[in-house]
């Protein structure tokens, strides 16, 4: 097979691989539509709204786990879990706390899974640009948190939720830039992203801004968002390590 034969081999696989992916995300899509379509964020809880909630993240995990099988069980898989759990959890404000724990675990389980083999190939930590970068996310977590501090203080349970909450940030910041090490533009994007969903929705809950009109809409959006796009990149990331691993023993 020569040069030209293989460049056209492996473009039909990728589009095939696409193809496949697509077709394997769309209850995902299906139920994040059905979501926004069923849309009632301020009604009071109940088992059929958080059900719909959390059917995304669920699907999703169920998708990540078709492609990449036991190899994500502990990363991905198992964050996209978690924030379901959390999901439900927040379907109910009296457990607030619960679900952002459910959310920290999702975190932690990201973040290590950015520092595994499947990413470490492409990492570039020791770039000053990098080192910049991580410097900037960390200001920005630093910002918010002393910028919501007063917000925090005043709230029910602020004894719980002012060292929660700091945390909280820790936690997702350190995701972010591990994000930013492992150098996927899918894994990137969307733990960003999921920082996005999590300030808003903080600044909304702990009424740290003026009502915002479509303020539920922009956090649904930007964490349904951030979990599909963590969870592709986790399948690449994966893919991409198996088709390498396949070339060495070539």
């Amino acid at each position: 097979m020569d040069i030209l034969d293989t460049h056209a081999y492996d473009r039909r696989q990728r589009r095939y691989t696409s193809c496949a992916l697509f077709v394997s995300l769309l209850p995902f899509f299906l139920s994040t539509a059905l979501y926004f379509y069923l849309w009632t964020p301020g009604s009071p809880g109940s088992i059929m709204s958080a059900a719909v909630k959390t059917a995304p993240a669920l699907l999703l995990a169920a998708a990540v786990l078709s492609w990449n099988g036991g190899q994500s069980v502990l990363g991905v898989v198992g964050g996209l879990v978690c924030s379901a759990v959390g999901d439900w959890c927040l379907v109910w404000p009296e457990h607030f706390l619960h679900g952002m724990g459910a959310f920290a675990v999702a975190h932690l389980l990201y973040s290590f899974t950015f520092l595994s083999s499947n990413y470490s190939a492409y990492s570039a930590s020791s770039s000053v640009y990098f080192r910049f970068l991580y410097l900037i996310l960390f200001m920005i977590g630093g910002g918010f948190y002393i910028y919501i501090f007063p917000f925090l203080q005043t709230a029910p349970d602020s004894e719980l939720l002012v060292p929660a909450v700091g945390i909280y940030v820790v936690l997702i910041a350190v995701m972010g830039a591990l994000a930013i090490r492992s150098r996927h533009t899918a894994t990137l994007l969307g733990s960003l992203s999921f920082m996005v969903s999590d300030l808003s929705l903080a600044l909304q809950i702990f009424k740290a801004t003026p009502p915002m009109e479509y303020g539920n809409a922009l956090v649904m959006v930007t964490y349904y968002s951030a979990q599909l796009l963590i969870a592709v990149g986790d399948i690449k990331a994966v893919g991409n390590k198996d088709d390498f691993s396949k070339w060495k023993r070539s």
